[in-house]
């Protein structure tokens, strides 16, 4: 298996929303909002086996001072074999320049971006407000 990455933002629904789909968001049910947000993101960086969509990444960004994680996804199949941690990378190179890269994690994907050299705020609790596209 050889995966390749790519910085690219355009995609087919149907590589998205089997993607979403085999971590189980509730995103993958709306790959036509998928495919127009990945347009939309300033950085998003995929992982590839053959012509199989297997890991992204996507941030935002302020142009000099912030990015915001807003999407690591990797296919359940592929996990463990180092995809996200070079999604990671790249987006940390991207923007090494920067004050800061924001990550908001969940509790169990709290070791998994330590030990990408994430550190836990302190000082912060992660607020936000989800609604479901009907």
């Amino acid at each position: 298996m050889k995966i390749e990455y790519k910085d690219v933002r355009l995609f087919e629904r149907k590589e998205l929303e089997r993607l979403f789909l085999s971590v189980e968001w509730s995103s993958g049910h709306f790959p036509e909002k998928l495919v127009v947000a990945m347009r939309n993101f300033d950085t998003v960086f995929s992982a590839w086996d053959g012509d199989k969509l297997v890991g992204m990444i996507c941030a935002m960004d302020d142009g000099i001072m912030n990015a915001y994680v807003h999407y690591l996804l990797v296919d359940p199949e592929y996990q463990g074999k180092t995809i996200g941690r070079t999604l990671v990378k790249m987006v940390k190179d991207k923007y090494q320049e920067y004050m800061r890269i924001v990550v908001v994690a969940y509790d169990d994907e709290l070791r998994f971006y330590q030990a990408c050299g994430f550190e836990k705020s302190n000082n912060a609790s992660p607020m936000f407000i989800t609604s479901l596209w009907t």
